[in-house]
This record gives structure tokens, C-alpha cells and sequence, in this order.
């Protein structure tokens, strides 16, 4: 297959430069989410929550919380299954929703889910009858009439009712219209979500696609199915090798051959980035696992720990945890996956005061 054949380093400055971690820094928070497509929420913040240091990353001391959560309550951004995700984009997820867990012949999975809705639904409409009457409502609030408990041999086994609502969101009948402090708030998908037209879902999946390469830059064509938000791009784009890597990927020709000037960041462990661990590995040489689930005696690097980008490497791990009550921001170790040359410590330690400075934070740096 004829392609674009790229370097190393032309293939992560591509990556990089796609996920706005290049200078210039951006400078507006919807741009930026607009750009990445989404921004991954999970609730640890050793240091902060995820989406923050993901916008902080990217804006620098302009980021502030306080913006999403203005996004977020003008329904300009909205939650949707575990992402947050422009408004404007929900009309590519609606032809799915009407068709889950999926088109023809369900894979074992899907239809396991399927089978375990079905099985619950009178647990099902109890909870859409009482959001159309009371809603919005904390989960708290939602009874567990569920016929067949969710079994997992994880943290979800036996949470019925969030597993439930976690389906219906798949199938557009409830959302995420709030929060308080960090519980969700649930209520019908109508009222949360825009009413824009449906697009069809080969059309979605292609402009889907199409927007995950231009936020990755490079990406595989095929990989493993995801539930929530694949790590390939189908036929997006056009095919490339990169010098030293088994196979093909898909690049983005509009990023192609464009100047480059780099800048040391730290990163969320769920940063975009990082995510695809396999990708990372390929195109960065870079090993990180998140190490939060392990016990502590088996970590290499930290509960939390922020992978260093600086240029085009990722070239370490920031062991970090920030103390609310002491006010600091405490840092454990910095480990140097590559030996750290005098402008790369020099940039990547004003990266940890500027991060320390954003959280408002003292900085105390190992002795």
C-alpha cells in the first residue's frame, strides 16, 4: 500500500502538535475541547481532577475550572457516557443510541448487555417514570428494583442501578443535566440533550472518524473494539508507515510537514495523548501504566503519576500529590526515563512551579 512514509520523530511531532501540546499554547477552552473531542472524566485528583489538568496542560495558568463548569451548566459542553463532549456532537451519537448495543450480529458481550437490560426492565422504566416526574435526581435517589444484579469482578458488581443508568445513556433515554459537588444529577436525555437532527450512522461514524484523527494526527486504522470511545480511525485519513513500526497507520494530511516548535508539559494519566498505552509505546518508546490500582509495593513510578513531555519525548514521570489541608503541592520523585539535559530540568521544574502555582499551592520539591 503507497503512503506516507514519516519518521519517528515526524510521527510524534504530528501527534503532538495535533493535541495542541506544541506552541503556541491555545488560549480558549471550547477550542481546545472542540480540538481534542472530548475530555476523559474520572473522579481521582491526587493532584487534580483529570479534565483540569488535561485543559491546564493545553491553556497554562489561563485554564480555570471554573470556565468548564460555565460550559458545562450552559449545556455548551455536555457529559455523555463518561466524556465531555461538545453539545454540537451529540447529533453523531443519536443514530447509535436508537440501534444499541448494535447493529447485526451482537458480539458476546453486547449481547450480554442487552440480555441484562431486558432482563431489568421494569427497574428500567421505574427509573425513566420517576425522572419525567421528579427529575433531575442524584442516585441516591433511584430505588434498586433490579430482577438480575450486574455481575463484575470489579468495583461495579452489584451496582445495579448506576450500571443501568450507565446503559440508558447508551441508549439517549437519560443523561447527566448536573451535579452536585461530584455527585451526578440524572435526567431524560430530551431535556439535557440538544434536539438536533440525527445523522445517519454510517455518515456519524465517518465524521466521527474523521475528527478523532485530526485531534490524535496519527493513529491505527483497526484496533480493539472499545465500548465507550475507540483509539482507531477506520478509513479516516490517509495511510502512512512510520520508520521502525510493524504495519499501517492513518495520518491526518492537514498536519503533515508543518513547522514545529515544542514545549515541556505534564500530563494527565487519561490525557489523550498517553491513553492509547500500545501507541505510546510504538511511536514514543515510552512505558507508563497507571499505577493507582496496584498496591503501593508493586508501583515503578506512583499512585498518580503525570507523564513529562518535553518536544516531541516523553521523557520521565512526575510522582506528585497535591495536600489540600497542608497547602501544597507535594513531589516525590521525578523520574528520568531519559537522562534529563540542563534545559530539559530547566523546563520541566518551572512546569512543576507553574503547576504548584495554578493549584495555589506551595511547592515542596524532594530533599
Amino acid at each position: 500500500m503507497s503512503g506516507h512514509e514519516l519518521s519517528r520523530d515526524e510521527a510524534r511531532r504530528i501527534a503532538v502538535r495535533a493535541q495542541l501540546l506544541d506552541r503556541p499554547r491555545p488560549t480558549d477552552l471550547l477550542d481546545v475541547v472542540r480540538r481534542l473531542t472530548l475530555l476523559n472524566i474520572d473522579p481521582t485528583a491526587a493532584v487534580a481532577p483529570s479534565v483540569d489538568l488535561v485543559l491546564w496542560s493545553r491553556l497554562g495558568s489561563s485554564s480555570s475550572p471554573s470556565g468548564l463548569a460555565t460550559a458545562l451548566e450552559s449545556r455548551t459542553l455536555i457529559e455523555l457516557q463518561g466524556m465531555i463532549r461538545p453539545s454540537a456532537d451529540f447529533a453523531l451519537y443519536r443514530a447509535d443510541m436508537a440501534e444499541w448495543p448494535g447493529r447485526g450480529e451482537l458480539s458476546g458481550w453486547r449481547q450480554f448487555r442487552l440480555d441484562w437490560v431486558t432482563a431489568n426492565d421494569a427497574s428500567r422504566y421505574d427509573i425513566l417514570q420517576r425522572l419525567d416526574s421528579s427529575g433531575p435526581l442524584a442516585l441516591r435517589d433511584l430505588p434498586d428494583h433490579c430482577a438480575v444484579p450486574w455481575k463484575s469482578s470489579g468495583w461495579t458488581n452489584n451496582r445495579n442501578v448506576a450500571q443501568l443508568l450507565e446503559f440508558m445513556v447508551q441508549r439517549g433515554e437519560v443523561a447527566i443535566a448536573g451535579r452536585e459537588g461530584r455527585e451526578r444529577l440524572w435526567d431524560l436525555a430530551s431535556r439535557v440533550y440538544p434536539d438536533d437532527a440525527v445523522v445517519p450512522a454510517d455518515e456519524a461514524l465517518r465524521i466521527r472518524n474523521e475528527r478523532r484523527l485530526h485531534s490524535l494526527g496519527i493513529a491505527r486504522g483497526r484496533g480493539p473494539e472499545c465500548p465507550v470511545e475507540p483509539m482507531d480511525v477506520g478509513e479516516a485519513g490517509e495511510p502512512a508507515t512510520v520508520e521502525g513500526v510493524k504495519g499501517t497507520w492513518r495520518v491526518d494530511p492537514s498536519l503533515l510537514g508543518l513547522p514545529f516548535s515544542g514545549r515541556a508539559a505534564l500530563l494527565s494519566p487519561f490525557d489523550r495523548l498517553v491513553h492509547d498505552r500500545k501507541r505510546i509505546l510504538e511511536l514514543f518508546e515510552f512505558d507508563y501504566q497507571l499505577e493507582m490500582y496496584k498496591p503501593a509495593a508493586k508501583r515503578r513510578w506512583g499512585f498518580f503519576s503525570l507523564p513529562i513531555l518535553y518536544g516531541d519525548r516523553l521523557i520521565g514521570k512526575l510522582d506528585a500529590t497535591s495536600d489540600r489541608d497542608a497547602g501544597a503541592l507535594r513531589v516525590k520523585t521525578i523520574h528520568d526515563d531519559v537522562p534529563f539535559t540542563e534545559a530539559m530540568t530547566s523546563a520541566v521544574h518551572r512546569e512543576i512551579k507553574n503547576l504548584a502555582d495554578w493549584l495555589g499551592l506551595d511547592l515542596e520539591l524532594p530533599h
